[in-house]
């Protein structure tokens, strides 16, 4: 595969032999050219197997170019999304005669191959919206010319852009373990204990992988991209290039990294394994990062006590520099020591998180007199132990898995407290609501069975159909799908689910439908879906969201489901 500017594109095609052919990667021209970074300096060419960084300005589209030579030929392209959303669209086009290497007399005049590419819109493989690492694969492409067109309507942002033709022998991004999450091992006051699985890359390909966490108080990050690009928000990373001059993605100053030789390496990383002593002068942003080698767990510490800390992981290959997301985590340090309990408001949702084999006590204090109150748990990972006692006696001793709604008597002047003890699989994660106002719930009504049934009669080679129950309660649901191996099975399932995590965090393009659904008879609320537009013989992960009054969300059972392989 080769990367073309326009310009250097008509250039280049008439200058070789007769008959003309665009040649394939050529292992020892591409790593000159690599290090070669004129070449391309201000260049619309990708090269084949290398990882490019760039620059939009908000509303102004950017087009690159690459050839592929031959028919059958594998392809993976990787956009990477930094500081803002990207649209971008991947099509492809035949060849001029000439540049296809079929022609026999005198190259076509430059101006004339122009209009043949210019004025040729091409076949639309792959387009995407958003923010997320996105990919297009092919274990087969036809030759073409490929154009790959980017567009940030938010604002001004860099991104990143990894095409091969060699995708299987490239495998430049590490890869991720059968458990991608982190755990929270250990939790205190001031520090957070991490541990994780090694990458593959490094254990069983034995690449030099190295770890790199970020800690910061606002949200998770999607890439490394992202956080390089909120760190130097202030800085000389997001100081755009001015119109017109030369903009070289590889040239690192333009990035904010250090102008010294060892920038291409530690690309601004911390070497302190010591929270929050960032090398940079002027820290405006409070978000955090350290590499720290090989080693899978790791102690993050000058934490402040009882405030909640996001924590993402990535594996960077040093060799490549790139780099690839664990599935991040957060974890609210322990309270001082004179706070013992979490004081619930009324009506008001609360985050807990429970460490291993952990407890925690929460308090509920009325303000007026009740009949009754009501205790809603949303219970994200695996299932916690709930007691509440009302003025010293024992009220409730239930385990909680999903989402469970208790409703106890209430008691003039009433104190209630509630002991959650987490699971002795792993660390728990919960919401929960108290309340003395019946009307006040933030959380949806859920049918006593949350599973979703396929109907293995309807199943076709392109759709499946599905059904799931519903309340009398008129709530939004949304579905939606995502291919996974045929060996996935229901301990992966299991392991990935975070019920707690809504579909604002999916895909755009795993969303399937959103519909409203209701039914006033209990026994007639029930919905069905058929979901179409599959391959045949894929597997797919099917997932319901049920979304309440209050915004709040609530996933149901997931759902394995195969299409037939024959019709």
């Amino acid at each position: 595969m080769l990367l073309l500017r326009c310009p250097l594109l008509f250039l280049l095609l008439p200058l070789g032999s007769r008959p003309q052919k665009l040649p394939t990667r050529d292992e020892e021209l591409f790593q000159m050219q690599i290090r070669d970074k004129a070449f391309f300096h201000d260049s619309s060419v990708i090269p084949d197997g290398a990882e490019i960084s760039s620059y939009l300005f908000r509303d102004t589209p950017k087009r690159y170019f690459f050839v592929v030579e031959e028919d059958n030929t594998p392809l993976a392209v990787t956009v990477t999304p930094c500081d803002a959303p990207l649209e971008w669209k991947l099509s492809v086009q035949e060849l001029p005669e000439e540049a296809s290497g079929e022609g026999s007399g005198d190259p076509e005049p430059l101006e004339q191959q122009k209009q043949q590419i210019t004025n040729e819109e091409g076949t639309e493989l792959f387009s995407y919206k958003g923010n997320d690492v996105e990919y297009f694969v092919s274990s087969s492409s036809p030759s073409g010319l490929y154009q790959l067109d980017l567009l940030s309507t938010e604002k001004d942002t860099h991104f990143k852009v990894y095409a091969t033709t060699t995708p299987e022998s490239d495998q430049p991004y590490p890869e991720l373990p059968y458990d991608p999450r982190i755990d929270v091992t250990s939790l205190g006051r001031t520090t957070v204990t991490l541990a994780w699985k090694p990458s593959p890359t490094a254990s069983l390909l034995r690449q030099p992988i190295q770890y790199c966490i970020v800690i910061n108080k606002e949200h998770n990050f999607k890439s490394l991209c992202a956080v390089e690009a909120k760190l130097s928000s202030d800085d000389a990373f997001m100081m755009a290039p001015k119109p017109g001059l030369d903009f070289s993605p590889f040239d690192f100053a333009h990035f904010g990294f250090p102008a010294d030789n060892n920038s291409g390496k530690d690309r601004g990383f911390l070497k302190s394994s010591k929270f929050g002593r960032q090398t940079s002068p002027k820290p405006r942003v409070d978000l955090h990062r350290v590499c720290i080698g090989n080693k899978n767990i790791f102690t993050v510490s000058d934490l402040k006590p009882d405030t909640q800390y996001y924590f993402d992981m990535f594996a960077v290959n040093t060799n490549t520099n790139m780099s690839t997301a664990y599935v991040g985590t957060f974890a609210r340090t322990k309270e001082e020591a004179k706070q013992k309990t979490i004081e619930l408001k009324d009506g008001k949702v609360t985050d807990v998180f429970i460490k291993r084999k952990g407890a925690k006590f929460l308090r509920f204090a009325p303000v007026s007199s009740h009949q009754k109150v009501t205790f809603s748990i949303h219970s994200c990972l695996d299932a916690v132990q709930i007691q509440v006692r009302r003025d010293g006696k024992l009220l409730l001793s239930q385990s909680v898995e999903g989402v469970r709604q208790f409703q106890l008597r209430g008691k003039a002047k009433a104190k209630y407290l509630i002991r959650l003890k987490g699971s002795k699989k792993g660390a728990s994660m919960l919401k929960i609501l108290a309340t003395t106002r019946p009307n006040k719930q933030s959380f949806p009504s859920l049918p006593e069975d949350t599973r979703i049934k396929a109907f293995d009669k309807l199943r076709t080679c392109s759709s499946v159909t599905v059904a799931w129950l519903g309340t009398q309660e008129r709530n939004k649901f949304c579905i939606y799908k995502r291919e996974v191996d045929d060996n996935y099975n229901e301990e992966q399932k299991k392991r990935e689910q975070n019920q707690c995590l809504g579909p604002d965090t999916r895909k755009k393009s795993e969303k399937v439908l959103c519909k409203y659904f209701h039914s006033q008879n209990i026994q007639k609320a029930v919905t069905t879906e058929t979901i179409r537009g599959l391959q045949p013989g894929k597997s797919y992960l099917l997932d319901v969201y049920v979304i309440g009054h209050g915004g709040h969300s609530v996933k149901y059972q997931s759902k394995l489901v195969k299409t037939r392989k024959f019709c």
